[in-house]
């Protein structure tokens, strides 16, 4: 079976092989369709004695529109990979090593997602879960004899419940805001956590509901995983993250909180008590006398600088570790031994590796990792004395990969090849990172990517690109992304800007700070700097320049379609923001807009704001040719953003096309929409600008 699989996937490698256009010393360009033929490698775990790492591999097929995750085991000598599961028709994940050496993992065979439990090789597995409705997250405690899981329960009422006699009723009852997230409207069931002992491969008792009743939800949705619950090592408590807000009050805070629930005496204490923005990801020490996690100060700014607190239980105090670091952090985990904690945070355009340790007086930040590769994820294990750190690398030119992090001298060996020979025939174009003066005399930290036949001394002109990125508090790091993909564009012939324009994180929180009431301010300025610097080289024709963006990306596209001084020749936007008023009055995260808009619309003091940074007021000016992508289930940007951009394109005459998606959210996910994607974006960029 395994064979068969392998020759299905290199007969269809080899057939776009045959198809793709072919660049110097034999090899081919990147397509749409090689994108997705990528292995995506995630969720790397060490196994107790650091000897093995678990990790997961999730391929697409294109043609059934669905993708499906198995299970590898990478052994000592980082050589021998191992398939763990083999279940074509079903998807396995969240794999995590037990404390006996055995291999737990998620499997949705059967139709519900539920636990099961293989021997250290991976066979045999045993279904340790019934769960009817399935179950999202778990984790053992330290011995393995505690277990916690997370579900759906039934909390509130539907208009059933409320009226029996009305059972084919479709009507919503909704009485506050939040009504919807995301891309999914709210119902009455919330994910909670669930407790339990465990012994050898089953379920020991009925579980407990430690949020029984509670119209909370842990993790958090839609994005919360198990990096959002703790185990203490003893298995006496567990800590949680949850934002104990209901309806209206909670569209209009972030101010979530760590929950430690003790299972002796049943109390639940709030641990991070006091602090107004988001807390998440608690984690205790190995001896459980300090519990950490991640906290961002001001309620209702999510892109607040996330700092690094430890309460520690001994002393009964809580204090932050990373105050006088300018960055904000993504993962923290501690080492095994208790002396470090190991973290992640974006610093002048690349996520990289750092380490926290601890003095007799105070402690000490060191930068382990400095490439021009992101450090998406990582996990730390221990071997003898040794820290272990796996890191899950990117970069532009690079899907995800696992990469041995040496923690002394930050030098990475590479440790999985999921996409090494496919790569191997695929032409790159060359990333470079420019450094571009804007208009008030700082520097924008700005990627160039390059088309992979570049010649910069030949008579040649290339078209370029203006990639505005969204967020919008989010960095232009060595991302590798499977919609927006630097060098899916350079391969189609492009010169690819993409700068990192105020508001990004990654150099300083006052930097990323300085968009929130200026969204066409200084950011746009930033964005007309990089691309001014960029197609004054003799290499890039400036007649033939284009603009794209999604998100605050396709709000930015919008804005210079109507203030753009005859640079860009057309335009993309995909779900962005349009028109200020009604985006207030119909996104569902109220915070994200009384921040950054600075409040409504029909504040007398803001008056002024909406009308120089709506974009909508800019229309008049509009002279240049714009495709407009928009999602029905986006209820972030909700999809009245595009129609109102789309109808005043058409209205004024000017050459425009709507793609429309009804089953996708504020992302394209499914392979055969992804696709389309891309063929419908080249399609408009080559009709203008080549």
């Amino acid at each position: 079976m395994k064979k068969y699989l392998l020759s299905i996937i290199l007969f269809s490698f080899n057939v776009l092989l045959a198809q793709a256009q072919t660049v110097p010393n034999n090899k081919i360009t990147l397509t749409p369709e090689l994108l997705w033929k990528l292995g995506r490698v995630s969720d790397p775990q060490v196994s107790p004695d650091g000897k093995q790492v678990l990790y997961n591999v999730r391929y697409y097929d294109v043609v059934e529109n669905k993708g499906q995750s198995d299970i590898y085991k990478i052994s000592t000598d980082w050589k021998v990979v191992t398939r763990i599961t083999t279940t074509f028709q079903n998807s396995e994940s969240n794999a995590r090593w037990m404390p006996d050496g055995r291999i737990a993992y998620l499997s949705d065979a059967g139709g519900t997602t539920n636990l099961y439990i293989a021997d250290n090789m991976g066979q045999n597995p045993v279904k340790a879960t019934g769960v009817p409705s399935g179950i999202t997250n778990y984790g053992f405690s330290v011995i393995g004899d505690m277990l916690y899981y997370t579900l759906d329960v039934k909390v509130g009422k539907t208009t059933e419940d409320l009226y029996p006699d009305l059972p084919k009723a479709t009507g919503k009852i909704i009485d506050g805001l939040m009504y919807r997230h995301w891309n999914a409207w709210e119902d009455e069931y919330y994910s909670h956590l669930f407790v339990v002992r465990f012994k050898n491969t089953s379920i020991a008792e009925e579980p407990l509901d430690v949020m029984k009743n509670e119209p909370y939800e842990t993790p958090m949705q839609p994005f919360g995983g198990d990096e959002q619950i703790c185990w203490c090592p003893d298995g006496s408590r567990i800590a949680y993250t949850s934002k104990k807000l209901e309806g209206t009050a909670s569209a209009f805070s972030t101010n979530s909180d760590i929950y430690v629930y003790n299972l002796f005496n049943g109390k639940t204490e709030n641990r991070s008590l006091g602090n107004a923005g988001y807390d998440q990801n608690p984690q205790f020490s190995s001896d459980g006398s300090q519990l950490m996690w991640l906290s961002m100060e001001t309620n209702g700014y999510e892109a607040d600088k996330n700092n690094l607190y430890i309460y520690d239980y001994g002393l009964l105090t809580k204090q932050v570790y990373t105050e006088k670091f300018d960055y904000s952090i993504e993962k923290a985990q501690w080492s095994v031994d208790g002396k470090m904690i190991y973290f992640n945070a974006a610093v002048d355009g690349v996520v990289q590796l750092f380490g926290l340790t601890f003095g007799e007086t105070e402690s000490q930040i060191a930068q382990i990792t400095n490439q021009y590769q992101d450090v998406a994820d990582f996990v730390v294990g221990q071997a003898a004395k040794n820290h272990i750190v796996i890191g899950n690398i990117m970069s532009m030119s690079m899907p995800n990969e696992l990469f041995l992090i040496n923690p002394k001298d930050g030098k990475s060996k590479r440790i999985s090849n999921v996409n090494t020979d496919m790569l191997s025939h695929i032409k790159m174009g060359k990333v470079e990172k420019r450094e571009i003066k804007a208009k008030d005399g700082k520097f924008i930290v700005t990627w160039v990517i390059y088309p992979p036949d570049f010649n910069p001394k030949g008579k040649k002109k290339y078209p370029a690109l203006l990639y505005c990125q969204g967020g919008p508090q989010s960095p232009v790091s060595q991302f590798f992304s499977y919609r927006w993909n630097f060098q899916l564009m350079a391969a189609n012939g492009y010169v690819v800007v993409a700068p990192n324009r105020r508001g990004l994180p990654g150099f300083g929180q006052e930097w990323t700070d300085e968009i929130a009431g200026d969204w066409g301010g200084v950011a746009m300025g930033d964005l007309l700097s990089a691309i001014d610097d960029v197609t004054s080289e003799t290499y890039v024709n400036k007649d033939k320049v284009g603009c794209v963006g999604a998100s605050y990306g396709g709000y930015s596209v919008y804005w210079l379609a109507g203030n753009h001084d005859k640079r860009f020749k057309c335009f993309i936007a995909h779900c962005g923001v349009f028109n200020m008023n009604s985006m207030y009055g119909s996104t569902e995260e109220m915070f994200f807009v009384n921040h950054d808009f600075k409040g409504p619309y029909w504040k007398e003091e803001n008056i002024e704001q909406y009308n120089k940074f709506s974009p909508d007021r800019f229309v008049k000016n509009w002279d240049s040719p714009i495709l407009i992508i928009h999602n029905e289930k986006d209820y972030r940007v909700p999809l009245g953003q595009g129609m109102e951009a789309f109808t005043a394109a058409q209205s004024r005459g000017i050459p425009s096309r709507f793609l429309y998606f009804p089953d996708e959210g504020h992302w394209v996910t499914k392979p055969q929409n992804s696709v389309l994607w891309q063929r419908v974006f080249f399609e408009w960029l080559d009709t203008y600008l080549k």
